[in-house]
Parts: structure tokens; C-alpha cells; sequence
């Protein structure tokens, strides 16, 4: 039997999940749930138990199981949305020098942005410069393929894995800013959070209007943001990306609603530039009218 104390907090952990298992819990642990039978009217009528209606060990212990689990969902959310964001915001790390900032020698871009030091893919493949607005926008692209994913959850369940994952991107830029740049001002960090955030909403219509129409379109929408409208991008890399994009869509698409808990991070791993091989190789159509001349030719181009 438990004690009078261990019933009073059972009950209140059933009642906190909102759930119907309060009073199927609390009937079974005071035993209060009764089933009255009626009989022919007589002079006395007689009460009889519906054992039916009372629950079992197995369907207490399932109860129990169901609001636990129920109670520890948003702190679930936030430890896998975490696990997700550090995923997506180590794709494009870099590092600026205090010393510099201090003593105002850190270069600059023709934008006014500080470059820092960093290495990786982003920077070195796709020729990136290691500056805050690489950083965001390398991240942003990674959160977008998570996003998407998501709204297969449940209406609810989806927007509370989206704000929690945009949380942590907004945390994390925040102290960036102060920690990594210099910029004490907290009324300066909120203007520019707002702009980011601005950034944010125009990337997720950008890059849902590619996805949806054709990889012309979700190519531009890399353009612009990734690579600000550069006029010397290779679209090789642009390319690269799409096809990077539509595969990690595609093997988020295939990960069962659970393995997100765990296995999220796991599908943006793949990194883009593996992707120049399938770039490289010529389409059926191309594949019939290139000569073995000019295929040999197009390849030695393609790798210089």
C-alpha cells in the first residue's frame, strides 16, 4: 500500500498532464471507482462491484508511464532542439581575435562586417568569408531543412519544436554579438536580433517557394542569401547546394517522428560539397550529345 502522501502527489502529476488518467488514478489508488448495478426494484437494492471498470496493475502502470512521459515532453524538446542547433551551427564556425577588436585592427569587409578566422567547407570549398553574416546564414540554411521537417508533427508538437529550435539560434547569436564582437550595447544587439530576425521569415518564404517550384528557383533564393548576390558566384556551388538541400530534406523526410529526439543532427552531417559529384556528371540529354572529347574536356574543366 502507499502512503497517504505518495497517492496525493500521483494524483497531482495526473492532474498537471491534463490528462483522463486523474480519475481513472484516483479511483484505483482510493478506491472510490464503484460500479453500481441496478436490480429489480425490491426492497433493498444490492451494490455490486464492476471489476471491469476497475484498472489493472498493467493499465495503472501504463497510466503512470503515459503521464510521466506526458509531464517530460517540453524538456525532451528543448534538450533535442539543442542537440540540433549545435548540429546545424557548427557548419560554419569561425573566430574573431579580442585583442584585435580592442585595439580596432580587425579587417573588415567592403560592408563594414568583421572577418575573422575559419575553416571548413563553407569557407574553403564554397569560398565564404568567415564573418557573423556567413555564420547566420550557413546556420539559418541548416535550421530551414530541420523546420521543414517538423511541420509533419502535429500542429502543436510542430510549434514547439520550431520556437525552441529559433530560441537557441537567438541565444546563441546574441552572445556572439557581445562576446564575440564587442557590441555591449543591449539596446545595439536588439536592433540588429530584430533585423535577423526579419531574415529569418524572408529565408523560410524563400526557401519554401524553391523547394515547392523547381531548383532554378531554390538556387536564386541560396544566391541572394548565402552568397548576397554575388555577381562572381560559381554555379557550381550553387548547384552543389540544391542538390545538398534536397537530399537532406529527403533523409529528414524518411526519419521516423521519435528518431528526432536522437537522430536529427545525424542528417545534415552529409556535407554539401560530396554533392559536386553529382553536379559533374552530365544529364541522359547532355550524356548523348557530349563527344568523348568534349565529356573529357568538361570534367578537366570542372576540376580545375
Amino acid at each position: 500500500m502507499a502512503c497517504r502522501s505518495c497517492k496525493r502527489q500521483l494524483l497531482t502529476l495526473a492532474r498537471q498532464a491534463n490528462t483522463p488518467v486523474a480519475a481513472e488514478l484516483s479511483g484505483a489508488l482510493l478506491g472510490q471507482q464503484f460500479h453500481r448495478v441496478a436490480t429489480k426494484p425490491i426492497a433493498h437494492q444490492q451494490q455490486r462491484r464492476g471489476f471491469r471498470s476497475t484498472p489493472t496493475r498493467s493499465g495503472i502502470m501504463g497510466s503512470i508511464r503515459n503521464t510521466i512521459q506526458k509531464s517530460s515532453e517540453p524538456y525532451r524538446v528543448v534538450a533535442a532542439t539543442k542537440e540540433i542547433y549545435d548540429a546545424c551551427s557548427k557548419a560554419a564556425p569561425y573566430k574573431i581575435d579580442p585583442i584585435a577588436i580592442k585595439a580596432g585592427t580587425i579587417p573588415k569587409t567592403p560592408e563594414g562586417e568583421d572577418i575573422g578566422e575559419g575553416k571548413g567547407m563553407w569557407h574553403d570549398d564554397f569560398k565564404l568569408p568567415p564573418t557573423f553574416s556567413t555564420w547566420s546564414q550557413v546556420t539559418m540554411l541548416h535550421m530551414y531543412l530541420v523546420f521543414a521537417r517538423l511541420r509533419n508533427l502535429d500542429r502543436d508538437a510542430a510549434r514547439s519544436w520550431q520556437a525552441q529550435l529559433v530560441d537557441h539560434f537567438f541565444f546563441d547569436a546574441e552572445e556572439r554579438m557581445d562576446l564575440g564582437h564587442g557590441i555591449s550595447s543591449r539596446g545595439l544587439r536588439n536592433k540588429y536580433l530584430k533585423d535577423l530576425f526579419v531574415q529569418w521569415r524572408g529565408i523560410v518564404a524563400a526557401y519554401d517557394e524553391g523547394v515547392a517550384k523547381n531548383d532554378a528557383v531554390l538556387a536564386s533564393a541560396i544566391w541572394r542569401n548565402v552568397f548576397k548576390a554575388r555577381e562572381d558566384i560559381n554555379i557550381r556551388d550553387l548547384a552543389a547546394i540544391v542538390s545538398w538541400m534536397r537530399l537532406s530534406l529527403k533523409m529528414l523526410d524518411q526519419m521516423p517522428d521519435e528518431a528526432l529526439f536522437t537522430r536529427a543532427g545525424t542528417a545534415l552531417r552529409w556535407p554539401a560539397k560530396n554533392e559536386f559529384a553529382v553536379v559533374d556528371k552530365p544529364t541522359r540529354v547532355l550524356a548523348d550529345q557530349l563527344t568523348p572529347n568534349n565529356s573529357s574536356l568538361a570534367g578537366a574543366a570542372s576540376s580545375g
